[in-house]
């Protein structure tokens, strides 16, 4: 499924987390990465999407 990789950026007062999953192509079977830029409170949210 989706292996996650979270890493912390802080600019100025707001803090944003950039989130990497891994999501596997139903059509051709071949994995892709899928990034963000979000809140850490939305991070595990996107995460359970399914894409």
């Amino acid at each position: 499924m989706a292996k996650k990789s979270v890493g912390t950026i802080q600019t100025g007062s707001k803090r944003l987390t950039k989130a990497i999953k891994m999501v596997r192509s139903p059509k051709t079977g071949a994995y892709t990465f899928v990034e963000t830029i979000t809140t850490p409170e939305l991070v595990n949210e996107w995460m359970s999407k399914q894409k």
